[in-house]
């Protein structure tokens, strides 16, 4: 099973999913089952590390972050991936106008397709410390529910 996690600059949300996620798997004893990765719509940080506060927040739960670099989505992952989840409705709508037609991933948003509280894992760029850890909230409530899906499929 392969999965991405993507936001626009693949600095805050994608990459706290991608190393909330490696860390259930871990737990779980799915690691060596299981590809993960995260990767931005856009492009204004390709080849950097998740931001600050992500990384310091994820920290003070036990995520280690910073060996993540940021990418881009590529028309590819979509055959290379099994399951793209999206953090909001801009970022979805943005993978579903690069999805080749013969692009095999399915598509979701991250928070919906489990049905918490919230459609969307709000971006915490332009807030304070309390953002980053309401996206670390969401993500892993969204990483339990996830780990169970994964559990059913394999």
């Amino acid at each position: 099973m392969r999965v991405l996690f993507v936001c626009m600059g693949n600095i805050c949300r994608s990459p706290t999913a991608e190393g909330v996620f490696r860390h259930r798997l871990l737990q779980a004893g799915l690691h060596e089952r299981v590809t993960v990765d995260s990767a931005g719509t856009g492009d204004w940080h390709v080849g950097k590390a998740p931001d600050g506060r992500s990384s310091q927040a994820a920290l003070g739960r036990g995520y280690d972050l910073s060996s993540l670099r940021a990418r881009q989505v590529q028309r590819e992952d979509f055959q290379r991936f099994d399951l793209i989840l999206a953090m909001d409705h801009d970022n979805l709508a943005r993978l579903q106008a690069l999805r080749p037609s013969a692009g095999g991933a399915e598509l979701d948003l991250l928070l919906r397709r489990y049905q918490l509280a919230l459609d969307e894992v709000p971006d915490p760029y332009y807030g304070g410390a309390d953002g980053f850890e309401q996206v670390l909230d969401l993500i892993e409530q969204a990483s339990d529910a996830l780990l169970a899906e994964i559990r059913g499929r394999l």
